[in-house]
């Protein structure tokens, strides 16, 4: 099972089934709803078939596939996953199912081909395993880039509320990324070696100066990709005005791609400027966190005030991967997967109760909750969870960042604490403004108000919220994987765990 090529297969599987879904006809719209989601639920089983075959214990990359592209550059079509990308991969298969069951009617609303909207998803999800799962730095990059285009077309066409502006803002902020990381890759190449092969890569060595500048090429664009403040301006907009199905895969996935980033190029690839510049990163991770969370606050848009909980969200991750400690950083990719299914269940309940009353403004809700108790209690977990509720995904990533921070750097574990308490007055101050208090009397004159979860809906909220709440009690099936390749890492980098300040538990407890 091991030589099978997984990795190729996935890739090109959502590409063809695009390819099929986009050459329907228009006026047979749930075929290409029923083809879509056939086809991602064959990449999801195949994903499954993946995990289950994939060693925590053998190599740190597997299924490693290479095929010659253009010979002349030392460029090839170069697949391979270590436990971290293995994580991201099941993610999109997880999540790219769901969205086009939640998104069933979104293309249709906004009067545009049905058949084209869902063959974007599938190319998105195409360029997303792409992404992840390539080995050869060229390639990597023609991911990176390729997968700005259907997202701006979901954003741009299928959008609500000013989806031209934030589509075009969200192209440029990630193009001027993209240029960045073309010129440290035409760099890494030409003082690496003359190839871009991740695995030879890892091996060179580069003058101080120069692995800083690569470093900072790379570091820009995956920052911009993330965001990490003060390159964030762009999400809010892209995720105020994508559809929720996009914005569920934009803040869920695409945003992941620049934290990985930094997992697997700047800091193996640069371990010297990795250290450098770990203290800038901790600071652009602290401020961030209290940033976000104060603009959070504020928000009358639900889409817009979930997009700034994500920056905050990020905010942790950054600074669970610059404390160069296992601990920290296992939960920094455990927050990687747990963010995508948190945040993406809220996005895609935010997107029911939107579609039922037809405004994202919080203002024109107010007692919900009364009208629709199932999807009211549904945003209610959905926003514990984002919270990071004890008993919840990711309660147990945000805990492993923190302690594994504070063994290192108590300062920002302490400031970073206090977005836990930021978290707690945005996402219940919404949820009481939305589905909580007096009923708005406008609510009932609205039909939409009076239908609750369907059937379609329940089945794409159930596998999320069972997920949510498994791995919050029973985390160990992700963190075996997860911990081999966040060890190689921090081996990269030259870090290693500081010894226990009072000896072992049973000595303390003594």
């Amino acid at each position: 099972m091991s030589n099978f090529p997984f990795l190729s297969v996935l890739t090109v599987a959502p590409l063809v089934g695009a390819l099929v879904v986009a050459l329907l006809p228009r006026r047979r719209p749930d075929l290409a709803k029923l083809v879509a989601f056939g086809w991602s639920l064959l990449v999801l089983v195949l994903s499954v078939i993946m995990w289950i075959a994939f060693q925590a214990d053998g190599d740190r990359f597997q299924f490693r596939e290479s095929y010659a592209w253009i010979p002349n550059w030392g460029v090839n079509f170069t697949f391979e996953v270590d436990g971290i990308a293995l994580v991201m991969l099941m993610l999109i298969a997880i999540l790219v199912p769901l969205v086009i069951l939640a998104s069933w009617h979104d293309a249709e609303q906004s009067k545009r081909s049905v058949p084209v909207y869902f063959a974007l998803l599938l190319v998105l999800e195409c360029t997303m395993i792409g992404v992840f799962a390539a080995a050869d730095v060229f390639l990597f990059y023609v991911f990176f880039e390729v997968m700005l285009v259907p997202m701006y077309f979901l954003i741009g066409s299928y959008g609500g509320h000013q989806r031209q502006y934030a589509a075009v803002k969200f192209f440029l902020y990630s193009l001027v990324g993209g240029l960045f990381m073309l010129a440290a890759v035409i760099g890494l190449w030409v003082v690496g070696g003359k190839t871009f092969d991740w695995q030879a890569l890892s091996q060179a060595e580069f003058a101080t100066d120069t692995a800083r500048w690569l470093f900072l090429g790379f570091f820009l664009a995956f920052a911009i990709k993330a965001p990490f403040f003060p390159f964030h301006t762009w999400l809010p907009d892209a995720g105020g005005a994508a559809p929720a199905g996009a914005a569920a895969l934009l803040v869920g996935v695409l945003d992941k791609v620049g934290t990985f980033g930094i997992l697997r190029y700047c800091l193996p690839l640069f371990p010297e400027a990795s250290r450098w510049f770990a203290p800038w990163a901790l600071a652009l991770g602290v401020i961030g966190i209290i940033y976000a969370a104060l603009l959070a606050v504020g928000q009358n848009d639900l889409k817009r005030l979930v997009s700034y909980t994500s920056i905050a969200h990020f905010g942790f991750i950054g600074v669970g991967i610059f404390a160069f400690t296992t601990q920290a950083g296992t939960g920094a990719v455990l927050y990687m997967l747990n963010h995508g299914l948190a945040t993406g269940l809220l996005f895609l309940v935010v997107g029911m109760l939107i579609a039922r009353r037809g405004s994202a403004l919080i203002s024109d809700f107010g007692g919900a909750g009364k009208l629709v108790p199932l999807l009211a209690g549904v945003l209610f977990f959905a926003g514990l969870a984002s919270l990071a509720l004890p008993g919840t995904a990711p309660f147990v990533s945000e805990f492993l960042v923190l302690i594994g921070t504070f063994t290192t750097n108590k300062p920002v574990a302490v400031i970073a604490t206090l977005g836990i308490i930021l978290a707690a007055a945005y996402v219940l101050w919404m949820i009481q403004r939305t589905t909580q208090g007096t009923l708005n009397p406008t609510l009932t004159e609205v039909d939409g108000m009076r239908r609750d979860l369907t059937l379609r809906e329940k089945i794409v909220v159930a596998p999320l919220i069972a997920l949510i709440v498994l791995l919050g009690f029973y985390p160990k099936p992700v963190t075996d994987v997860i911990n081999p390749a966040v060890k190689a890492t921090m081996q990269d980098v030259g870090r290693t765990d500081p010894a226990p300040a009072v000896g072992t538990v049973q000595e303390a407890a003594k």
